[in-house]
């Protein structure tokens, strides 16, 4: 199954821990807010590297919310690169995180940002 969810950033703090040769290293806690085809808010955590000329994250999001119909929570790991050749970002439901009516869920997905800052969580799952 696909799904497409719309998210908000309604917290982000930043604090960064190491600063050498302009690259700097930072531990960001987020809280999200979800709409669309999931509705519901995550607790995230992403550690980030980023220098004039690029960077890059790693995640986790504890999201809780209904997806389907069915209400629960799971964790969507994620990472991100940003450089001369673009964004890439990628991500994977943790195996075993599922809880409540996701128990079980499976999939990878997507959490990127448009032109204009919009930002949206894609989905491709499974639930058995």
């Amino acid at each position: 199954m696909n799904a497409s969810a719309p998210f908000s950033n309604d917290r982000y703090d930043e604090e960064a821990y190491a600063e050498a040769d302009g690259v700097e290293l930072s531990r960001v806690h987020i809280s999200r807010t979800f709409t669309g085809d999931l509705e519901g808010e995550s607790a995230a955590e992403l550690m980030i590297a980023k220098s004039e000329g690029g960077g890059g994250y790693l995640g986790h999001d504890r999201i809780a919310g209904t997806l389907a119909g069915k209400t629960g929570t799971f964790v969507f790991q994620h990472t991100g690169l940003m450089g001369p050749d673009g964004v890439t970002n990628t991500g994977t439901i943790v195996p075993g995180t599922g809880t409540g009516d996701l128990e079980g869920i499976s999939g990878e997905g997507t959490m990127l940002a448009d032109d204009d800052g919009n930002h949206t969580l894609t989905l491709t799952y499974e639930l058995p």
